[in-house]
Protein backbone atom coordinates (compact mmCIF):
# COMPACT_ATOMS: atom_id res chain seq x y z
CA UNK A 1 0.00 0.00 0.00
CA UNK A 2 1.45 3.21 -1.25
CA UNK A 3 0.17 6.83 -0.52
CA UNK A 4 -1.41 8.27 -3.50
CA UNK A 5 -2.21 11.91 -1.95
CA UNK A 6 -1.59 14.10 1.31
CA UNK A 7 -3.99 17.28 1.69
CA UNK A 8 -3.45 20.01 4.35
CA UNK A 9 -6.38 21.09 4.90
CA UNK A 10 -6.94 24.67 7.53
CA UNK A 11 -10.54 24.45 9.53
CA UNK A 12 -11.60 27.19 12.48
CA UNK A 13 -14.33 25.55 14.71
CA UNK A 14 -16.45 27.27 16.79
CA UNK A 15 -15.52 26.63 20.72
CA UNK A 16 -18.42 26.09 23.17
CA UNK A 17 -17.11 29.31 25.27
CA UNK A 18 -13.52 30.95 25.12
CA UNK A 19 -10.63 29.51 27.27
CA UNK A 20 -8.50 32.52 29.23
CA UNK A 21 -4.96 31.13 30.05
CA UNK A 22 -1.39 33.51 30.12
CA UNK A 23 -1.13 34.98 27.16
CA UNK A 24 -3.80 34.44 25.22
CA UNK A 25 -7.66 34.00 24.91
CA UNK A 26 -8.60 30.95 22.54
CA UNK A 27 -11.89 31.78 21.29
CA UNK A 28 -11.64 29.85 17.85
CA UNK A 29 -9.99 26.41 17.23
CA UNK A 30 -7.79 27.51 14.31
CA UNK A 31 -6.43 23.98 13.19
CA UNK A 32 -4.76 21.70 9.81
CA UNK A 33 -6.68 18.49 8.96
CA UNK A 34 -4.49 16.21 7.32
CA UNK A 35 -6.56 13.87 5.17
CA UNK A 36 -3.71 10.81 3.57
CA UNK A 37 -5.09 7.94 0.62
CA UNK A 38 -3.92 5.29 -0.32
CA UNK A 39 -3.18 3.78 -3.52
CA UNK A 40 -6.42 1.32 -2.93
CA UNK A 41 -8.34 4.06 -1.56
CA UNK A 42 -7.91 3.74 2.31
CA UNK A 43 -8.47 7.02 3.97
CA UNK A 44 -6.37 8.70 7.20
CA UNK A 45 -6.79 11.53 8.48
CA UNK A 46 -4.48 13.74 11.58
CA UNK A 47 -4.70 16.80 12.96
CA UNK A 48 -2.57 19.75 14.99
CA UNK A 49 -3.68 22.84 15.94
CA UNK A 50 -1.67 26.43 15.69
CA UNK A 51 0.10 27.36 18.50
CA UNK A 52 2.87 29.77 17.73
CA UNK A 53 3.72 30.64 21.67
CA UNK A 54 4.52 26.50 22.21
CA UNK A 55 6.03 25.48 19.02
CA UNK A 56 6.28 28.44 16.53
CA UNK A 57 3.66 27.03 14.27
CA UNK A 58 0.44 28.78 12.90
CA UNK A 59 -1.97 27.63 10.34
CA UNK A 60 -0.25 28.82 7.65
CA UNK A 61 2.99 27.90 8.91
CA UNK A 62 1.99 24.18 8.59
CA UNK A 63 -0.10 24.01 5.58
CA UNK A 64 3.03 25.04 3.94
CA UNK A 65 5.53 23.20 5.63
CA UNK A 66 2.76 19.94 4.99
CA UNK A 67 2.57 21.14 1.00
CA UNK A 68 6.17 21.27 0.72
CA UNK A 69 6.69 17.42 2.37
CA UNK A 70 3.68 16.21 1.01
CA UNK A 71 5.04 15.16 -2.85
CA UNK A 72 8.06 13.39 -1.08
CA UNK A 73 6.15 11.37 0.58
CA UNK A 74 3.50 9.97 -2.32
CA UNK A 75 4.22 7.11 -3.77
CA UNK A 76 6.24 6.06 -0.41
CA UNK A 77 4.76 2.90 1.27
CA UNK A 78 2.51 3.72 4.02
CA UNK A 79 3.69 1.53 6.17
CA UNK A 80 7.37 2.60 6.37
CA UNK A 81 6.46 4.86 9.59
CA UNK A 82 10.24 5.18 10.78
CA UNK A 83 11.68 5.98 6.68
CA UNK A 84 8.68 8.61 6.48
CA UNK A 85 9.18 10.28 9.71
CA UNK A 86 13.15 10.35 8.80
CA UNK A 87 12.32 11.96 4.96
CA UNK A 88 10.47 14.66 6.87
CA UNK A 89 13.01 15.75 9.83
CA UNK A 90 15.51 15.38 6.61
CA UNK A 91 13.24 17.82 4.24
CA UNK A 92 12.19 19.86 6.85
CA UNK A 93 13.65 21.43 10.61
CA UNK A 94 11.06 21.45 13.22
CA UNK A 95 7.70 22.06 11.81
CA UNK A 96 6.89 19.61 15.10
CA UNK A 97 2.66 20.02 14.52
CA UNK A 98 2.82 19.74 10.71
CA UNK A 99 5.09 16.17 11.60
CA UNK A 100 2.93 15.36 13.50
CA UNK A 101 -0.32 15.96 11.90
CA UNK A 102 0.76 13.56 9.15
CA UNK A 103 1.96 10.80 11.42
CA UNK A 104 -1.30 10.58 13.16
CA UNK A 105 -3.16 10.32 9.71
CA UNK A 106 -0.44 7.66 8.59
CA UNK A 107 -1.11 5.43 11.77
CA UNK A 108 -5.37 6.18 11.02
CA UNK A 109 -4.50 4.94 7.29
CA UNK A 110 -2.70 1.70 8.24
CA UNK A 111 -5.11 0.68 11.70
CA UNK A 112 -8.08 0.98 9.14
CA UNK A 113 -6.38 -0.92 6.11
CA UNK A 114 -4.89 -3.79 8.61
CA UNK A 115 -8.32 -3.68 10.89
CA UNK A 116 -6.48 -2.55 13.80
CA UNK A 117 -7.01 0.11 16.32
CA UNK A 118 -4.08 2.70 16.53
CA UNK A 119 -2.88 1.73 20.10
CA UNK A 120 -2.18 -2.10 18.66
CA UNK A 121 0.11 -0.27 16.29
CA UNK A 122 1.81 1.34 18.95
CA UNK A 123 2.37 -1.43 21.76
CA UNK A 124 0.23 -3.83 24.31
CA UNK A 125 -2.65 -1.63 25.75
CA UNK A 126 -1.76 -1.29 29.18
CA UNK A 127 -5.69 0.15 30.00
CA UNK A 128 -9.35 0.66 29.06
CA UNK A 129 -10.55 3.39 30.78
CA UNK A 130 -8.73 6.91 31.48
CA UNK A 131 -9.28 9.43 33.84
CA UNK A 132 -10.10 12.81 31.76
CA UNK A 133 -8.29 16.27 33.01
CA UNK A 134 -10.65 18.63 33.45
CA UNK A 135 -9.59 22.50 32.45
CA UNK A 136 -10.97 25.12 34.03
CA UNK A 137 -10.06 28.79 33.02
CA UNK A 138 -12.56 31.60 32.88
CA UNK A 139 -10.46 33.69 35.72
CA UNK A 140 -13.78 34.04 37.46
CA UNK A 141 -13.69 33.23 40.74
CA UNK A 142 -17.56 32.43 41.35
CA UNK A 143 -17.82 31.03 37.58
CA UNK A 144 -14.66 28.91 37.68
CA UNK A 145 -16.61 27.62 41.46
CA UNK A 146 -19.65 26.79 39.63
CA UNK A 147 -17.91 24.73 37.02
CA UNK A 148 -15.93 22.70 39.08
CA UNK A 149 -18.82 21.61 41.11
CA UNK A 150 -20.63 20.81 38.41
CA UNK A 151 -17.75 18.65 36.90
CA UNK A 152 -17.11 16.77 40.39
CA UNK A 153 -20.97 16.08 39.87
CA UNK A 154 -20.13 14.63 36.59
CA UNK A 155 -17.51 12.75 37.83
CA UNK A 156 -14.25 13.88 37.36
CA UNK A 157 -11.26 13.61 39.81
CA UNK A 158 -8.15 15.35 37.83
CA UNK A 159 -8.48 19.03 37.37
CA UNK A 160 -6.11 21.62 35.87
CA UNK A 161 -6.88 25.59 36.58
CA UNK A 162 -5.48 28.62 34.52
CA UNK A 163 -3.16 31.05 36.15
CA UNK A 164 -1.67 33.91 35.80
CA UNK A 165 -4.33 35.55 34.06
CA UNK A 166 -4.41 37.98 37.25
CA UNK A 167 -2.29 38.42 40.07
CA UNK A 168 -0.27 35.30 41.76
CA UNK A 169 -2.98 36.65 44.95
CA UNK A 170 -5.73 36.85 42.88
CA UNK A 171 -5.18 33.28 41.21
CA UNK A 172 -4.26 31.93 44.33
CA UNK A 173 -7.68 33.01 46.41
CA UNK A 174 -9.57 31.78 42.92
CA UNK A 175 -7.64 28.68 43.37
CA UNK A 176 -7.88 28.08 46.87
CA UNK A 177 -11.67 28.75 46.53
CA UNK A 178 -11.76 26.08 43.85
CA UNK A 179 -10.17 23.58 45.79
CA UNK A 180 -12.05 23.82 48.76
CA UNK A 181 -15.04 23.21 46.20
CA UNK A 182 -13.55 20.16 44.45
CA UNK A 183 -13.29 18.62 48.29
CA UNK A 184 -10.82 15.76 48.78
CA UNK A 185 -10.52 12.76 46.55
CA UNK A 186 -9.40 14.88 43.87
CA UNK A 187 -6.01 15.76 41.60
CA UNK A 188 -5.65 19.22 41.41
CA UNK A 189 -3.56 21.62 39.49
CA UNK A 190 -2.84 24.80 38.37
CA UNK A 191 -1.33 26.16 35.03
CA UNK A 192 0.51 29.71 34.36
CA UNK A 193 1.37 29.08 30.50
CA UNK A 194 4.74 30.88 31.19
CA UNK A 195 3.29 33.73 32.74
CA UNK A 196 4.88 34.65 35.63
CA UNK A 197 8.49 34.77 37.01
CA UNK A 198 10.17 33.35 39.56
CA UNK A 199 9.01 35.76 42.25
CA UNK A 200 5.54 35.82 40.84
CA UNK A 201 5.46 31.71 41.40
CA UNK A 202 6.63 31.85 44.62
CA UNK A 203 4.06 33.88 45.86
CA UNK A 204 1.10 32.10 44.65
CA UNK A 205 2.70 28.50 46.02
CA UNK A 206 2.96 30.40 49.37
CA UNK A 207 -0.89 31.22 49.48
CA UNK A 208 -1.69 27.99 48.08
CA UNK A 209 0.62 25.94 50.17
CA UNK A 210 -2.92 24.52 52.42
CA UNK A 211 -5.07 23.99 49.30
CA UNK A 212 -3.81 20.57 48.47
CA UNK A 213 -2.81 21.51 44.95
CA UNK A 214 -1.60 18.62 43.21
CA UNK A 215 1.06 20.06 40.47
CA UNK A 216 2.32 23.31 38.90
CA UNK A 217 2.65 23.47 35.73
CA UNK A 218 5.41 26.06 34.05
CA UNK A 219 5.37 28.44 36.01
CA UNK A 220 7.56 30.35 34.43
CA UNK A 221 9.09 30.86 30.62
CA UNK A 222 10.24 27.35 29.04
CA UNK A 223 13.75 28.41 28.20
CA UNK A 224 14.44 29.76 31.95
CA UNK A 225 16.07 26.04 33.18
CA UNK A 226 17.24 28.21 36.07
CA UNK A 227 14.00 29.94 37.13
CA UNK A 228 12.18 26.35 37.25
CA UNK A 229 14.63 24.94 39.33
CA UNK A 230 14.53 27.79 41.79
CA UNK A 231 10.40 27.18 42.29
CA UNK A 232 10.66 23.57 42.05
CA UNK A 233 13.19 24.09 45.41
CA UNK A 234 11.11 26.41 47.52
CA UNK A 235 7.89 23.95 47.35
CA UNK A 236 6.36 20.65 48.07
CA UNK A 237 3.90 20.81 45.29
CA UNK A 238 5.32 18.99 42.07
CA UNK A 239 6.44 21.12 39.50
CA UNK A 240 5.40 20.47 35.60
CA UNK A 241 6.92 21.50 32.65
CA UNK A 242 5.08 21.91 29.16
CA UNK A 243 6.06 24.42 26.65
CA UNK A 244 9.63 23.72 28.01
CA UNK A 245 9.37 19.97 26.83
CA UNK A 246 10.26 19.54 22.73
CA UNK A 247 12.30 16.43 22.92
CA UNK A 248 13.53 13.89 25.27
CA UNK A 249 16.87 16.08 26.09
CA UNK A 250 14.31 18.85 27.30
CA UNK A 251 12.60 15.77 30.28
CA UNK A 252 16.83 14.94 30.78
CA UNK A 253 17.55 18.39 31.34
CA UNK A 254 14.64 19.00 33.44
CA UNK A 255 15.15 15.87 35.57
CA UNK A 256 18.88 16.53 36.44
CA UNK A 257 18.31 20.15 37.43
CA UNK A 258 15.65 19.21 39.56
CA UNK A 259 13.43 21.32 37.27
CA UNK A 260 10.21 19.20 37.01
CA UNK A 261 8.75 16.47 38.95
CA UNK A 262 6.41 15.47 36.10
CA UNK A 263 5.72 16.63 32.32
CA UNK A 264 3.35 17.32 30.23
CA UNK A 265 3.46 15.40 26.74
CA UNK A 266 1.58 16.62 23.44
CA UNK A 267 1.97 15.35 19.33
CA UNK A 268 2.34 18.58 18.56
CA UNK A 269 5.32 19.40 20.26
CA UNK A 270 6.73 16.36 20.23
CA UNK A 271 6.67 15.50 16.49
CA UNK A 272 3.80 12.53 16.52
CA UNK A 273 2.24 9.71 18.39
CA UNK A 274 5.35 7.22 19.00
CA UNK A 275 7.70 10.14 20.17
CA UNK A 276 4.66 10.71 22.79
CA UNK A 277 5.02 6.90 23.97
CA UNK A 278 8.78 7.27 23.58
CA UNK A 279 8.88 10.19 25.95
CA UNK A 280 6.59 8.23 28.61
CA UNK A 281 8.68 5.46 28.84
CA UNK A 282 11.60 7.67 29.86
CA UNK A 283 9.26 9.20 31.97
CA UNK A 284 8.89 6.24 34.05
CA UNK A 285 12.94 5.26 33.65
CA UNK A 286 13.44 8.70 35.24
CA UNK A 287 10.64 8.32 37.57
CA UNK A 288 9.33 11.89 36.69
CA UNK A 289 4.62 12.20 35.97
CA UNK A 290 3.27 12.42 32.51
CA UNK A 291 0.26 13.83 31.08
CA UNK A 292 -0.55 13.09 27.72
CA UNK A 293 -2.55 16.18 26.60
CA UNK A 294 -4.14 17.91 23.52
CA UNK A 295 -3.66 21.92 22.43
CA UNK A 296 -7.16 23.57 23.85
CA UNK A 297 -9.21 23.79 20.58
CA UNK A 298 -7.79 20.15 18.70
CA UNK A 299 -11.02 17.99 17.70
CA UNK A 300 -11.63 14.63 18.23
CA UNK A 301 -8.97 13.31 15.37
CA UNK A 302 -6.56 15.00 17.43
CA UNK A 303 -8.25 13.76 20.65
CA UNK A 304 -8.71 9.86 19.81
CA UNK A 305 -4.83 9.84 18.27
CA UNK A 306 -3.96 10.97 22.50
CA UNK A 307 -6.11 8.51 23.26
CA UNK A 308 -4.86 5.91 21.67
CA UNK A 309 -1.43 6.69 22.57
CA UNK A 310 -2.37 6.90 26.58
CA UNK A 311 -3.66 3.51 26.69
CA UNK A 312 -0.10 2.08 25.58
CA UNK A 313 1.96 4.83 27.49
CA UNK A 314 3.49 3.17 30.94
CA UNK A 315 3.61 6.68 32.63
CA UNK A 316 0.30 8.66 33.12
CA UNK A 317 -0.06 9.87 36.82
CA UNK A 318 -1.76 13.01 35.62
CA UNK A 319 -4.02 11.95 33.80
CA UNK A 320 -5.48 12.64 29.83
CA UNK A 321 -6.18 15.69 28.43
CA UNK A 322 -8.62 15.78 25.85
CA UNK A 323 -9.76 19.28 24.03
CA UNK A 324 -12.45 18.02 21.72
CA UNK A 325 -15.63 18.73 24.36
CA UNK A 326 -14.62 22.12 23.95
CA UNK A 327 -16.31 23.01 21.04
CA UNK A 328 -19.07 24.01 19.41
CA UNK A 329 -19.21 21.94 16.69
CA UNK A 330 -17.15 18.54 15.99
CA UNK A 331 -15.19 17.10 12.77
CA UNK A 332 -16.26 14.02 13.53
CA UNK A 333 -19.70 11.84 12.78
CA UNK A 334 -19.79 10.64 16.50
CA UNK A 335 -17.50 12.92 19.12
CA UNK A 336 -15.58 11.47 21.72
CA UNK A 337 -17.60 10.23 24.52
CA UNK A 338 -16.82 11.10 28.25
CA UNK A 339 -18.66 8.88 30.87
CA UNK A 340 -18.65 10.19 34.39
CA UNK A 341 -14.88 12.04 33.89
CA UNK A 342 -13.54 8.83 31.98
CA UNK A 343 -13.21 7.47 28.65
CA UNK A 344 -13.02 4.30 27.45
CA UNK A 345 -9.81 3.28 24.95
CA UNK A 346 -11.51 2.64 21.21
CA UNK A 347 -10.46 -0.41 19.85
CA UNK A 348 -12.06 0.04 16.33
CA UNK A 349 -9.82 0.21 13.05
CA UNK A 350 -7.50 3.37 13.33
CA UNK A 351 -8.11 6.00 15.08
CA UNK A 352 -12.11 4.64 15.43
CA UNK A 353 -13.54 7.86 14.69
CA UNK A 354 -15.51 9.00 11.36
CA UNK A 355 -14.39 12.24 9.77
CA UNK A 356 -17.82 13.80 8.34
CA UNK A 357 -16.10 15.46 5.18
CA UNK A 358 -19.01 17.91 5.05
CA UNK A 359 -18.50 19.65 8.39
CA UNK A 360 -14.74 19.75 7.27
CA UNK A 361 -15.69 21.78 4.37
CA UNK A 362 -18.22 23.76 5.87
CA UNK A 363 -15.45 25.14 8.81
CA UNK A 364 -12.93 25.09 5.82
CA UNK A 365 -11.03 28.39 5.77
CA UNK A 366 -8.70 29.77 2.95
CA UNK A 367 -5.02 30.57 3.83
CA UNK A 368 -2.18 31.89 1.95
CA UNK A 369 0.77 29.61 2.42
CA UNK A 370 3.75 30.93 1.33
CA UNK A 371 5.71 28.03 -0.79
CA UNK A 372 9.06 26.64 1.76
CA UNK A 373 12.18 27.82 0.49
Amino acid sequence: MRIKAIEPIAVSLPMIKPVKMAGETVARADNVLVRIESDDGVVGWGEAASAPTMTGETVASMMAAVNHMAPHLVNRPADDMAGLMVEMDALIYGNSGAKAAIEIALHDLLGRACGRPVHALLGAKQRNRIPILAVIGTADIAGDVREAQQRRSAGYVIYKIKVAVGSPEADAERTNQVCRALGPGCLISADANQGWDAEQAERYLRAVADSGLGFFEQPVPAHDLAAMARVAATTNVAIGADEGIHCRDDIERHHLAKAAAGVSLKAIKLGGLRAVLGASRLCERLGMKANISCKTGESSVASAAALHVAAVAPELAWGLTLTSPGLAEDVVIEPLRIDRGYIDVLDRPGLGIEVDEHRVRRWQRDVIARKVA
